[in-house]
């Protein structure tokens, strides 16, 4: 199937692992992007920041491996950062200022910070050395027929004669759109095919900060560059907003404002409240960036929405699909939008794997097989597998950013999150693990880890509910109640030692 002519929109690392996926399978492989050549450090980003650094997880790493590329391999091994879990730090009713950490996984598995744009540059370099693979940058989709595989391009930067851009049309086989949530790929996707489509803004805004390294001829090894410790995700929640940190490799942390627009609102009216709202709400960034540099950050880099986008089917015919954030961009409270969009490429292309191989029983041609019609059985089986589960970790994503901001400092999470380690040690048999344990540290589908979690959660409900209507537990409740009238201020562990007697 080389003669197939396969185009990718979107040069960023969805896209791009999707067309290393292609190119690897024999296909000439085009790749339209809209901005310019992604490894040049001139170029600027969609939002005119760098975005939110990327928590690799296995997912993400499962669908690298997939492309069978050792070089793309060894870069994540190498270029990437171990957090084996949360730093959540506050105050305690004293004033005292603490940090308490939170393992994600009691089997001492890992997520990795990894910088987005260094792997960017990593597939495209990987694909630049492909001779099936060419780039075309700067490369705006303006319009695509995808009943008779044509699109048109709008050349940025090249005026012709009449003044206005250049425009070239370009002929495919198939067509993957990874161009991001307000994908073009998908606008031209909705003429062709009954597409549901759901968007709805998060009322918060993100807005980007920077811990910078240590400084100093006396730091010898790179461990001690960074001012917090750098094997975590850290944490300040606010029950209503937070602010986190993620490492990056030259010793610097990433960090990132999660704040209501009428928050926001607030303190750029008067941003010099900024440092008091700070040390109020997130004790100690203020010892780890100066005031002035927080003030500053805060007025130069911009204060961006939160998207969340649901749409099905992915797909039309044989002849096109979107992949990644064009298909189902999420908040970015769960660490799973890029690992989903990479997972997107290594079950898309399982799927076309397999109906590529599918029999034919046509007697005059049995060695040939219709490739159009084959893509169109497996593309319509990918919407069909594929939506249910981007569609749970879209809900996952959104409930997650209460669980950060909120649940971590909670009694009942700390308790369920116990249990269920407990139980996953002590009863492996019983398959039992936490929720985030198979998002993060699994490949099973989302759609199945919610079915699962939704069923542990009831189970412990129900044995719990079953200890409590225990005829020794309700004794034990019973006769605290009755001796904590009678003597007043009896406590629950006094009335247990006088039942021992």
């Amino acid at each position: 199937m080389s003669d197939q002519k396969y185009v990718v929109v979107g040069a960023g690392p969805v896209g791009s692992l999707a067309a290393l996926y292609a190119a690897k399978r024999g296909h000439d492989v085009e790749i339209y992007e809209l901005r310019g050549d992604l490894r040049d450090p001139s170029t600027t980003p969609l939002n005119f920041t760098r975005s939110i650094n990327l928590a690799l997880s296995e997912r993400g790493i499962n669908a690298m491996r997939h492309a069978d590329q050792q070089d793309l391999i060894d870069h994540v091994s190498s270029a990437t950062i171990p957090m084996r879990g949360r730093m959540i730090h506050g105050r305690r009713p004293s004033g005292e200022i603490f940090e308490e950490s939170q393992d994600y996984d009691i089997h001492g598995r890992t997520i990795f910070a990894a910088d987005r744009a260094d792997l960017n540059r990593r597939l495209l370099d990987i694909l630049g050395a492909m001779p099936n693979v060419k780039f075309f940058f700067n490369h705006k989709l303006t319009g695509a027929d995808f009943k008779r595989r044509k699109a048109w391009f709008e050349v940025r930067g090249q005026d012709s004669p009449s003044g206005r851009p250049e425009e070239i049309e370009v002929s495919f086989d198939f067509m993957m759109g990874a161009d991001g949530a307000h994908s073009a790929v998908r606008y031209h996707l909705m003429k062709f095919t009954r597409m549901n489509y759901q968007q709805e803004y998060v009322d918060t805004l993100w807005c980007e900060f920077q811990i910078k390294p240590k400084e100093g001829d006396e730091l010898h090894d790179q461990k001690s560059k960074f001012r917090i410790s750098p094997n975590h995700l850290h944490i300040w929640p606010g029950k209503q907003f937070m602010f986190i940190a993620i490492p990056s490799e030259d010793g610097s942390f990433t960090c990132t404002l999660f704040l209501p627009s009428s928050e926001f609102a607030k303190l750029e009216s008067d941003s010099s409240k900024l440092p008091a709202f700070f040390d109020q709400h997130f004790p100690g960034v203020t010892s780890l960036i100066e005031p002035g540099e927080l003030a500053s950050s805060f007025k130069t880099n911009p204060h961006l929405p939160l998207i969340s986008i649901k749409c099905q089917p992915y797909h039309y015919s044989g002849s096109a699909v979107i992949l990644g954030d064009a298909a189902h961009a999420m908040v970015p409270f769960y660490g799973q939008g890029m690992n989903a969009g990479l997972e997107d490429v290594r079950i898309l292309f399982s799927i076309l794997d397999k109906h590529a191989t599918a029999e034919n029983n046509n007697p005059d041609s049995p060695g040939s097989v219709d490739v159009a019609f084959q893509r169109g059985l497996a593309l319509a089986e990918y919407s069909a597998i594929r939506v249910a589960d981007a569609h749970a970790i879209n809900d996952l994503a959104l409930q997650n950013y209460v669980e950060m901001r909120a649940s971590v400092l909670s009694l009942t999470y700390r308790i369920r999150k116990f249990l269920e380690e407990f139980m996953s040690v002590h009863l492996p048999s019983l398959g039992w693990q936490t929720k985030y344990s198979r998002v993060s540290f699994g490949n099973e589908r989302y759609s199945e880890v919610v079915a699962k979690s939704n069923h542990q959660g009831k189970v412990l409900m129900r044995g719990f509910i079953a200890i409590l209507c225990s005829p020794i537990v309700a004794g034990v409740l019973g006769l605290y109640w009755t001796r904590r009238r009678s003597l007043g201020g009896v406590s629950l562990l006094d009335t247990i030692r006088n039942l021992r007697r």
